[in-house]
């Protein structure tokens, strides 16, 4: 079967984990870059990435890679694409997004028309038609644009992969779906260990760590806007893909995830969120202080995103939050804590020094995973026969 290239952004920092996502699905990675990992699959991949990944923003099917330095060189380059091979002439198309760095071409705006006059006259050869009706399924094109090299995709996701569907009530400042999963599979966090988050806020951590835990595919129930791709990806390969997630989900799993905040209506929003993703009976949620922080057992896991105090009145009470982390943190023999925050003294009002910490961008803001390890749980005897 014919191989292609597809293009996933990820998180800013993130790119190892979703590249080992990428790996277990069977996938070769082709490149590396800041925020995306490009990859190599049969046009099935456009469906199983879109289902099965948990850090991936989107998923873009690369129709073409070429140097330009002038809009001549981005028109001409653009039109020798064969376009009529993806879009049908009844198709919407349109460029839904430039972006450029350090290259020659800047002008998104202007980028953006040249694309599409180039696809549209490169369709009129084809389709022999003047005029084209776009009352068709859409296919939105993405242009990327770094150091000269032009990339042009289709995005096959439409909106972004962190929307899984069940999160329908947020708290303050939300760590997004795909950063949340992220952090979980960048930890040594397993479903057999503890976890507790004391700033839940709307329950992100808690249920992306159950859907993994108990391997519920992230996509499952979200549309995608390649499902209409007839031309590209017939039905049945989706039908086939929600199938094996279906198939894949460990219904009888057992799990220690906690989720705790100090606002009674967030917590309410977080066992909502908790019910849409089919998780609630795998997570305790609970209206609690970090200065209650406590767990009987050892080896468990805080991951956690506490406020940053990006406004003043609540930056003034961080000093205080972060203490009663950390003094939380220390009563927990043998844990470890991930700690996501664009505080920039975090580590001194816990403390003690990170082990280890990651920048990530959190959507505009620039945060760090500061990794406190604890040690590793002794490994269990094998019972003798």
């Amino acid at each position: 079967m014919q191989r292609y290239e597809f293009v996933a952004p990820c998180h800013f920092g993130m790119e190892a984990v979703l590249k080992r996502e990428l790996k277990d699905l069977g996938y070769e990675i082709s490149r590396v870059d800041d925020g995306r990992v490009t990859f190599l699959g049969d046009i099935t991949a456009i469906a199983r990435a879109n289902v099965f990944l948990r850090t991936a923003e989107r998923v873009l099917f690369c129709v073409g890679r070429f140097k330009a330095e002038t809009f001549d060189e981005l028109f001409e380059s653009v039109k020798k694409i064969p376009w009529e091979a993806y879009l049908p002439e009844d198709g919407k198309f349109w460029v839904k997004k430039a972006s450029t760095a350090k290259s020659k071409l800047f002008s998104s705006s202007d980028i953006q028309s040249i694309v599409k006059k180039a696809v549209v006259e490169r369709l009129k050869q084809t389709y022999h038609t003047s005029w084209f009706r776009e009352d068709g399924e859409e296919y939105p094109i993405r242009v990327f644009i770094y150091k000269d090299e032009v990339t042009i995709a289709l995005d096959t996701s439409g909106e972004s992969l962190h929307k899984r569907g069940y999160r329908r009530l947020t708290g303050k400042a939300p760590v997004s779906e795909t950063l949340a999963a992220a952090i979980l599979l960048l930890s040594p966090w397993n479903k057999d260990r503890i976890l507790v988050d004391p700033f839940c806020g709307s329950g992100t951590f808690p249920i992306e760590a159950a859907m993994i835990g108990a391997d519920i595919a992230p996509g499952m129930n979200r549309e995608f806007t390649a499902e209409s791709w007839t031309n590209l990806l017939p039905k049945k390969v989706w039908y086939d893909m929600i199938n094996e997630a279906h198939d894949r989900i460990r219904g009888d799993v057992i799990m220690d995830i906690q989720g705790y905040d100090i606002d009674g209506e967030v917590i309410k929003a977080a066992r909502e969120n908790a019910r849409e993703a089919g998780v609630d009976h795998l997570i305790h949620l609970q209206q609690r202080p970090v200065s209650q922080l406590h767990h009987p057992k050892k080896y468990g896991f805080i991951i956690t995103n506490p406020p940053y105090g990006e406004r003043l009145e609540e930056r003034e009470a961080l000093p205080s939050l972060y203490r009663q982390l950390g003094e939380g943190f220390s009563r927990l023999d043998s844990w470890s804590c991930f700690v996501l925050t664009s505080y920039d003294e975090a580590e001194k009002y816990m403390g003690r020094k990170a082990d280890k910490n990651r920048k990530i961008y959190n959507g505009m803001i620039r945060t760090y995973c500061y990794q406190f390890m604890g040690p590793r749980p002794p490994r269990r005897k094998k019972q003798e026969d």
